[in-house]
């Protein structure tokens, strides 16, 4: 099947007639060719103990018809152990390309069997891979959930991520992008979820940093959030929710994973996952309210065992089938928003 446009929320496959599996993850561009890398579901079944098969790369023309490159980051299938081993909890691949060393630099973030949450770093001399692992650790020594990183115009860089259900930070990476160095800031503390904000997705324009965040409901959609600011390490000030005339407050279904701005051109593209397609047309999912009377210390322990039987429920999933809610960032003044779109096309905002 061959695309002429993008088509939200609709199973998106590749040229080769299969389902793209790229999850979680954004776009780089490189000599006249777009790159797409993601999180590789394809074995992610209901009961299979497998979270991740590596992180999968596809690549375009267009930004409509992708071929698929293959697994760049490949999965330790050997070591039970190893922060790559299938059955580990892997997010949210993001690349940096480091001009003075030429190499891709790759993140990944790793839930932990223990209840908290680190980093995995690869790197690579071309983006087609193979990665090979070099570090893992928790940046700052905090425990560190969805991420996003983030290249100044001088080459210096971010990691922006979740503080578990705490806080947004935006730590200092080392010149070779490999780790931190110590240095960072703290923003938009809260108390528990849903209201903690997760999933960053940053970009800049204007000379102004601008950040996607969605609230903690796990896998279930709820309402974006859309921040700005003229420094990466703030002050933050929050604009509300991006998402114009979505009835339901949940993003469309979906949650921003990365914004990718196209080359010699002002147009920005929010790239989102719809990771539960069951629950699509369903208006009996009340994420935001589950998720809060769970997390809620005041909430009676049979309330918070109601709420967490609603949540485990709706949460079902078999993420293999998640489909991708790609949108146009258009603009009202100063503020980024998203418009749903049953199709568009790249030509028509140009």
């Amino acid at each position: 099947m061959k695309y002429d446009a993008i088509y939200p929320g609709r199973t998106w496959l590749d040229t080769d007639g299969q389902r793209i599996q790229a999850h979680g993850g954004s776009l780089l561009y490189a000599d006249g060719t777009y790159y797409w890398y993601g999180e590789n579901k394809e074995k992610t079944l209901p009961g299979s103990g497998i979270w991740h098969w590596g992180v999968r790369l596809y690549s375009s023309k267009d930004l409509y018809n992708w071929k698929s490159v293959g697994i760049i980051l490949p999965p330790d299938t050997e070591n039970a152990d190893s922060p790559i081993h299938p059955s580990s909890c892997m997010d949210r691949p993001h690349i940096l390309y480091h001009e003075r060393d030429r190499r891709y630099v790759m993140w990944v973030k790793i839930m932990e069997k223990d209840g908290t949450q680190s980093m995995t770093v690869a790197v690579s001399d071309t983006l087609k891979g193979p990665f090979h692992m070099v570090d893992h650790f928790r940046p700052c020594g905090i425990s560190s959930g969805d991420f996003d990183l983030v290249k100044r115009p001088d080459g210096s860089a971010c990691i922006v991520f979740e503080e578990v259900h705490s806080a947004m930070i935006v730590a200092e990476l080392t010149p070779d992008y490999l780790s931190v160095t110590g240095e960072y800031t703290r923003h938009m503390p809260h108390l528990y979820p849903p209201h903690v904000r997760e999933a960053p997705a940053c970009f800049m324009r204007g000379g102004r940093y601008y950040m996607f965040t969605s609230g903690t409901t796990g896998y279930l959609p709820n309402r974006s959030e859309v921040a700005v600011a003229s420094d990466l390490h703030g002050p933050w000030k929050v604009l509300g929710d991006p998402h114009i005339g979505d009835p339901l407050h949940n993003s469309f279904y979906s949650q921003i994973t990365s914004v990718f701005k196209l080359p010699d051109r002002d147009l920005y593209i929010a790239l989102a996952d719809r990771w539960l397609v069951d629950i699509l047309g369903r208006d009996d999912i009340h994420a935001e309210e589950w998720f809060e009377q769970l997390f809620d210390p005041r909430t009676s322990e049979e309330v918070k065992q109601v709420a967490k039987e609603k949540i485990d429920a709706a949460s079902v999933q078999n993420t293999s089938l998640a489909d991708y809610v790609w949108l146009p960032v258009e603009w009202e003044a100063d503020k980024p928003v998203l418009r749903w779109h049953d199709a568009w096309r790249i030509e028509d905002f140009a």
